[in-house]
């Protein structure tokens, strides 16, 4: 009889695969039967099947009948442990990878040579004048090869004395500080200064298990890809020490005047005690308390070996040289616009770096007086002043930046008001409308948005030129549908108009938009220089190259729709709204009031200065009497007749002059009346006004615009005014003469 052994039992011959059994030397008894492959193959299986639950019994050896595994032969469990081993092993070399790939991405080395903060940046103004200075103060980082020996000692003893031994975790470290912390003793908290490291470059401040581990885990593995002089040096480099100073070589240099190469062991105990707590120990403020922390790094000097109680008991306390008095704002409304840019710009690295803005000192001291000195009450200022090419010479951001540095020039997002109006008129001037064109001036009595004029004035039709000079609603709300909003939405988009404009609706026509100050002064100098969009800047702008221009340059708009959206502009001036406005000179502008008088907006032009004034409550209450063609009027042109002297006077070929109106009373905006002092004395844009006790007579002489001045002192002209006159007519002669010469 041959005896046979279940599938998987070592029975030194070859596995068939028949049945699971090994044929052996006999035939089996009672209990087995033929496996039904082949009567003469020799191959059995058991009789009966295995019973319920039986998964791990055995066959018997010669019965064929199923046994419990005790009953049957011992079975060896070492197969199945290397299989687990086998795969425990495999999971851990996964875990491994995917560890390193993790830190590799969250944790590279190269980020532990970045300064942890920005380092400082100072601006400066177009003349060299610093106007804000911000960020930390910092220095490169020195080589540890460099410094004294007592200098890297007094570290090691007060933050890791067993730095040079441990692979980033210190055990003893870890339990000396769990001892302490539970016994009472001082406050301990066992990182090294690998695990500090790791905190300072990759991590945030928060106090969590989990930041515990990750710090653990980058120390691994910073551990296993630097030396230890590179991990301290880096330390070194982004370590706190009060007063606004990160690393030791900007410490020693604020506090010592001197490099840490020449650093006294004074020096660097308190220097090293500083760490702990930078701002409540800084020596600046707080001597004694950083005197009484260096003769505790002496102690750990002397529990370290380094210092024998003697030598610890003989050194003095170091006296301080502080020499650099931080009289630079650290703040401005421009400056904290700017920054963002700055940083873009800047380098990289510790060094502290200068940067030279477009803000022009004189312009922004005229912009500061105007909005000091104007009656505002309880509201709110604004103002921007760029180039035509979008650069920022001058910003004032609210009436105090020390009370409130929220910037209302940049941040705020207020309706526009009628100024959105220069969109509206420009897409239909690109739709082939002319200015001399008539639009309906009654009012609209289909539909749901019913706009209505100033005291309900209304007339059979205006040109568009009269309707965008005295503001009319509706004509306004008439022309955006007649356009559509598409083309108008469009028309702003290519101006640079960022914000939020829905499709269909005519309230847009009235500016409903919410828009940035900055960003609507930049679409303005879009049509100064029709060259759009404009970006502000706070940097000087290179000069773009042929074939920069050439594939990148800006669009332009047709030179006919130029000159009549700028005579529309001018006229707003000089017989419309924005009376209060007018200059002796070429000006261009729009006004802009809100609903219920919530915000008044002037943005207009002249010369190569495009202003933006803004005036509103923040809270968006309503500004009682003040609208756009009022304070902010006045505002801009106070700002401007200064500024344009102090510019050098620059002007812009005047406009050429339209017909008068043929109905100089028409409908006014009922947010845009002019102030009750401006007085028009006839159809020719002759106007008198009252400004500070001074009776002005505003009129031109052969297109050249002169103001006379009636005062305590009798009739005179601004001396600006006459030099600016008198160079006017000689360039008016200059052109005759080269027309005659030609």
């Amino acid at each position: 009889m041959r005896r046979f052994f279940r599938f998987g039992r070592d029975s030194g011959e070859e596995n068939t695969g028949h049945s699971g059994y090994y044929p052996l030397e006999e035939t089996p008894g009672g209990g087995w039967q033929d496996d039904g492959d082949d009567p003469d193959d020799g191959f059995y299986r058991p009789s009966a099947s295995r019973p319920a639950g039986g998964a791990n019994w055995d066959y018997g050896a010669t019965s064929g009948t199923y046994v419990p595994p005790s009953e049957g032969a011992a079975v060896s469990p070492w197969p199945r442990r290397r299989k687990w081993l086998k795969r425990g092993f495999l999971a851990l070399l996964v875990a491994l990878v995917l560890i390193i790939a993790y830190l590799a991405i969250t944790a590279p080395l190269s980020k532990s040579l970045e300064p942890v903060v920005p380092p400082e940046v100072t601006l400066l103004a177009t003349d060299g004048t610093p106007i804000a200075r911000v960020g930390a103060v910092m220095e490169p980082p020195v080589p540890v090869s460099e410094l004294p020996p007592h200098v890297v000692e007094a570290f090691l003893s007060i933050e890791d004395r067993r730095f040079y031994s441990h692979w980033g975790i210190d055990p003893r470290g870890l339990a000396r500080a769990a001892w302490s912390n539970a016994t009472g003793g001082p406050v301990q908290g066992g990182s090294t200064i690998t695990q500090q490291l790791a905190k300072l470059s990759f991590l945030t401040p928060e106090r969590s298990l989990t930041r515990k581990l990750r710090e653990m885990l980058i120390a691994f593995w910073l551990e296993g890809w630097l030396t230890k002089d590179e991990i301290l040096e880096r330390y070194l480099a982004n370590a706190y020490f009060g007063d606004n100073r990160y690393g030791l070589h900007a410490a020693s240099l604020h506090y010592f005047y001197r490099k840490p190469e020449n650093l006294t062991l004074a020096q660097s105990a308190m220097l090293a005690g500083l760490v702990q707590a930078p701002s409540y120990r800084a020596p600046s403020k707080h001597y004694a308390r950083a005197e009484e922390r260096m003769r505790v790094v002496l102690g750990a000097m002397v529990d370290a070996g380094y210092l024998t109680q003697a030598e610890a008991q003989a050194v003095p306390s170091p006296k301080l040289d502080v020499r650099r008095a931080e009289r630079v704002p650290t703040g401005t409304y421009f400056a904290d616009w700017a920054l963002p840019e700055a940083r873009d710009r800047a380098e990289g690295g510790y060094s502290r770096q200068t940067m030279t803005t477009t803000l022009d000192a004189r312009l922004q001291g005229i912009a500061r007086q105007a909005i000091a000195r104007a009656p505002l009450g309880g509201a709110q200022a604004a103002m921007v002043v760029m180039r035509t090419n979008g650069e920022v010479v001058a910003m004032v951001g609210g009436k105090d930046y020390a009370s409130s540095p929220f910037n209302r020039a940049t941040q705020a997002r207020r309706q526009a008001g009628s100024t959105f109006k220069l969109f509206v008129y420009l897409a239909a001037l690109e739709a082939g409308a002319r200015p001399d064109d008539t639009i309906s001036n009654l009012p609209i009595a289909t539909g749901s948005y019913r706009p209505k004029n100033s005291g309900e004035k209304y007339s059979d039709t205006l040109t568009l030129e009269e309707a965008f000079a005295q503001s009319s609603n509706v004509a306004a709300v008439r022309l955006f549908q007649d356009v559509g909003s598409e083309k108008v939405i469009a028309m702003a988009r290519a101006f640079g108009v960022e914000s939020d404009m829905q499709e269909g609706d005519p309230s847009l026509a009235l500016g409903t938009a919410s828009i940035p100050l900055i960003e609507l002064t930049a679409a303005y100098a879009g049509i100064a220089g029709n060259a759009f969009p404009v970006t502000p800047t706070a940097f000087p702008k290179p000069e773009q190259s042929w074939w920069d221009w050439f594939w990148n340059g800006p669009e332009s708009i047709g030179s006919n729709e130029h000159e009549d959206i700028e005579a529309m502009l001018r006229r707003a001036i000089n017989s419309g709204t924005g009376r209060a406005a007018m200059l002796s000179g070429p000006n261009y502008g729009k006004t802009g009031t809100t609903q219920d008088n919530r915000d008044a907006l002037f943005v207009g032009y002249a010369g190569d200065l495009v202003v933006g004034v803004w005036i509103g409550n923040d809270d968006n209450s309503s500004l009682g009497k003040i609208s756009g063609g009022g304070l902010p009027a006045r505002i801009w042109k106070n700002f401007m007749q200064a500024a344009l002297v102090a510019d050098g006077g620059q002007r812009r070929a005047p406009a050429p002059r339209r017909a008068p109106s043929a109905d100089p009373s028409g409908p006014v905006e009922p947010q845009d009346v002019p102030e009750p002092e401006d007085i028009p004395l006839g159809e020719d844009g002759v106007q008198l006004r009252l400004d500070d006790g001074t009776l002005i007579l505003r009129t031109d002489v052969d297109g050249i615009p002169i103001d006379l001045e009636v005062g305590q002192d009798g009739v005179r002209m601004d001396d600006a005014a006459i030099e600016r006159a008198r160079r006017e007519a000689e360039q008016r002669v200059r052109e005759r003469l080269g027309q005659q010469g030609s």
